[in-house]
């Protein structure tokens, strides 16, 4: 794979996380969103907040400073804030992914080769975007089962809908068909 189709790859995945994170939180309630099943559990809130923690830290001058920066407090990640609301969280959020989008849109097949450092541990810049990703993935998969818990049978799905996977091939099919023909 070429370098630029790698960071065109991850910067679509990352989006791809987002709008999955957000289409399953479009579809609880404020209740739902701060609930914890129980108290090791965390909420749609939480997890959000600490992703948003996360990317903030680890992409916030990528190439230059520690992905764990100084002002970030992980621990509270996991708490509900009196200042937490569903929309200072999401603003939050939004801010977390655009450190990510702006970062990978800056990055050049160059810095590929260079090494960045997360808690003091160097890391190569695609082991650390790899690890970005991978916990990114983890905690939105995390935000999709609990909201879709929370909705129920009101659940609209983000994927493929159940007994619909050989309807879906036969579309992909036909698409790419279609595609190759023009």
């Amino acid at each position: 794979m070429h370098e630029n189709d790698f960071l065109e790859t991850t910067t679509e995945q990352f989006r791809a996380l987002k709008k999955l994170a957000e289409g399953a939180m479009a579809q609880v309630s404020s209740e739902h969103f701060f609930a914890q099943l129980d108290d090791e559990s965390n909420s749609i809130a939480m997890i959000l907040k600490h992703v948003a923690g996360n990317l903030r830290s680890r992409w916030t001058k990528f190439l230059t400073s520690d992905g764990e920066k100084s002002n970030r407090n992980r621990d509270t990640e996991f708490l509900h804030g009196a200042k937490d609301t569903r929309k200072s969280l999401v603003d939050y959020w939004e801010e977390g992914w655009s450190c990510v989008i702006d970062s990978l849109e800056r990055l050049t097949p160059a810095d590929l080769e260079r090494t960045v450092l997360i808690r003091s541990e160097p890391h190569t810049v695609i082991r650390a975007i790899q690890r970005s990703l991978s916990h990114t993935a983890q905690h939105v998969g995390q935000m999709v089962l609990l909201a879709k818990h929370y909705a129920g049978p009101q659940w609209r799905t983000l994927s493929i809908p159940r007994a619909k996977s050989e309807e879906f091939r036969e579309q992909m099919q036909a698409k790419h068909h279609e595609a190759k023909q023009q």
